[in-house]
């Protein structure tokens, strides 16, 4: 018998179980999201100013649910580090599906953003209520990473509730193996949404010399 689950309700329990994924806690398996990241200009970081001035405005008046938090931090956040434009393109709630070695378990589900370079995938981005953590999240992006093309070895992710960010990196194998960066909030001094952006450019230009 052939089991199906819904990614969006898959646990890690069940992702360690069935695939043997593993949690690296070492600095040096995901350096990506620490180092070598490019500067940003000062009209990127006024355009990010305003998107984090323009968040905490309507924190004021909720609930901020998925489509507004698209629409107010993902959507201006991709334009400003040109991912709507060549080599990059967005495919909006892929379907995926993904089976075990002895196929006997299917996880099938759907991806809020889904950014490509010339068939690989860039990032995995999951927006999720901001009334939640981004940890919330962590599961279902971890199953949608594990279904990437079999070529790609090396997947990065990225999850957001508008206010927090955080980065995962996925290398695929036997075991597949994981690691999670800082969170990122939009409300701690400063903008960190410079810090976003400078990861997501980072990653982009990995993938894309690959």
């Amino acid at each position: 018998m052939v089991y199906t689950l819904a990614a969006e309700k898959i646990t890690l329990e069940q992702l360690i179980l069935l695939y043997g994924l593993e949690l690296v806690d070492t600095e040096e398996f995901f350096r990506e999201w620490q180092e070598d990241l490019p500067e940003l200009t000062n009209i990127e970081k006024q355009l990010l100013d305003q998107i984090k001035a323009g968040y905490i405005n309507l924190r004021n008046y909720p609930p901020l649910l998925e489509n507004t938090v698209n629409t107010i931090v993902l959507s201006p956040l991709l334009f400003i580090g040109k991912f709507y434009l060549p080599p990059f393109h967005i495919k909006v709630e892929q379907s995926i599906e993904i089976e075990t070695q002895d196929k006997q378990t299917i996880i099938k589900g759907r991806i809020d953003f889904l950014l490509l370079n010339q068939k690989f995938w860039v990032t995995v981005i999951e927006s999720k209520q901001v009334a939640y953590s981004v940890e919330a999240g962590l599961d279902q992006i971890l199953a949608y990473m594990l279904a990437a093309p079999q070529s790609q070895d090396v997947v990065f992710g990225m999850i957001t509730s508008g206010g927090s960010f955080m980065f995962i990196k996925l290398l695929k194998g036997n075991p597949p193996r994981y690691a999670t960066s800082d969170i990122f909030d939009v409300r701690n001094r400063g903008n960190e949404l410079y810090h976003v952006l400078r990861i997501l450019k980072h990653i982009s230009q990995l993938t894309t010399s690959n």
